[in-house]
């Protein structure tokens, strides 16, 4: 076992977390943090999930905290997990464990005293370590080794470790692209391949947790093309990827100091018609609000252009919304630079960006009071005003003031009435 350890950070020293240590062991029971904050501590990156282990079992943990007035819910009681809040962030508590059967989706645990034997159930190396409030940090599988050196490595054998749940094989390409800094390991990727073919009995929201995060990677490119390589992004995807296009997006997105965006790369990765994107939707089982804006991205390539009409632009601006004009521009400019005809300085796409990055729709000076205020009755007529008077205010470049509206629909209920 090797150990080493980490300057105390904010996460480890704050009233919560030491709270939640004391009540964990107020009776003698061993806690430690345990996965993924373990092993970003150590690379002094920012830390989001804290999980933590014990050997005390599951109702034992419960009754600790209850005791200490810690709120504990049991999110996973059955594989050994809890979690509390002692403040307003939640910890994830689990006792040690061994798995004792697994049928590549589901495991049946049983549960242990020794660390070593939690740590050689876990998927890499990397994630294996646990660390001690102090900051002693507890190595059994040489993770700090690869952890310096960048190399995602199963423990055991891969093929077995991958046996117990097939949505290691995604995070496998999730840590080489967000970790790793030698080769793959050709052992692991041979055991990712052989098995790409279970990838479709995961749930959807499982594989989107997985696909999203490799996705978002600083540069996804080299990752998803060793999935296409191997088998697994087939499984994922119904269409061909686009591999040209995810590249190009993410040159695009640091050129303009965006953050990578998921659901646009997953649009370039995947193009395909609206009633394809749907479907991809609705098997990662993605948010309303996403999988709407997935739909709106099927649409045919060439939307918008540089040097199209500044009064068609607005038009479509307002037609369509801030989110949708930028979506758009960005996938165009993407394709554009796929394609080879412009790169990501290019002038004219640039200003294009700017417009879309800066659209504010203009507020409708009138409403359905002001029809009413006219004397038409409530009922359809006043949605049908409203809706000829607003063409012709979007048409009219949004210049109308409210008087000019108002001008207008009296204009049109005189005629209606002439007629």
């Amino acid at each position: 076992m090797i150990f080493t350890h980490i300057t105390p950070t904010d996460w480890m020293q704050a009233d919560d977390t030491r709270r939640l240590f004391a009540a964990l062991g107020a009776d003698g029971a061993a806690v430690r943090f345990v996965g993924g904050c373990v092993r970003d501590a150590l690379l002094e990156r920012e830390v989001s999930d804290l999980d933590v282990a014990t050997d005390a079992v599951p109702e034992t943990v419960m009754a600790l905290l209850e005791r200490a007035g810690i709120h504990v819910v049991a999110t996973g009681l059955d594989h050994g997990t809890v979690t509390a809040i002692p403040d307003h962030r939640p910890f994830q508590i689990t006792t040690l464990r061994r798995d004792v059967e697994t049928d590549g989706r589901h495991a049946v645990v049983s549960y242990t005293k020794y660390w070593s034997e939690d740590a050689e159930r876990r998927d890499f190396t990397i994630n294996a370590m646990s660390a001690n409030l102090d900051g002693t940090v507890f190595d059994y599988q040489d993770g700090i080794i690869d952890l310096d050196e960048g190399r995602i490595r199963f423990i055991g054998t891969a093929a077995d470790r991958i046996a117990e749940d097939y949505l290691r094989v995604l995070r496998f390409f999730r840590f080489q692209a967000t970790y790793g800094k030698t080769d793959p390991d050709p052992v692991a990727v041979e055991a990712c391949a052989a098995a790409a073919d279970h990838i479709p009995e995961l749930s959807g929201e499982r594989l989107w947790q997985e696909f999203s995060r490799i996705l978002g990677a600083s540069d996804p490119a080299d990752i998803l093309t060793l999935m296409a390589h191997t088998g697994v992004l087939a499984q994922l995807l119904p269409v061909k990827p686009a591999l040209d296009d995810v590249s190009a997006l993410h040159r695009l997105e640091e050129t303009l100091g965006r953050a990578p965006d998921r659901i646009l790369r997953l649009a370039a990765v995947a193009p395909a018609g609206g009633d394809v994107m749907a479907g991809m939707a609705d098997r990662f089982r993605l948010s309303r609000a996403d999988a709407r804006r997935l739909r709106g991205l099927g649409a045919e390539r060439g939307a918008v252009a540089p040097g199209m009409p500044q009064a068609a632009f607005r038009r479509m601006a307002y037609a369509e919304g801030a989110q949708r004009m930028q979506d758009l521009v960005l996938m165009d400019w993407a394709a554009a630079m796929s394609a080879g005809t412009v790169d990501e300085t290019d002038a004219a796409w640039a200003a294009l960006w700017a417009a879309a990055r800066d659209w504010t729709a203009p507020d409708f000076p009138v409403s359905g009071a002001d029809v009413m205020a006219l004397g038409v009755s409530e009922g359809p007529e006043v949605g049908t005003l409203i809706a000829e008077t607003k063409n012709w205010w979007v048409d009219e470049n949004f210049t109308p003031d409210r008087e000019a509206c108002l001008a207008r629909m009296r204009a049109a209920l005189a005629r209606r009435a002439d007629d």
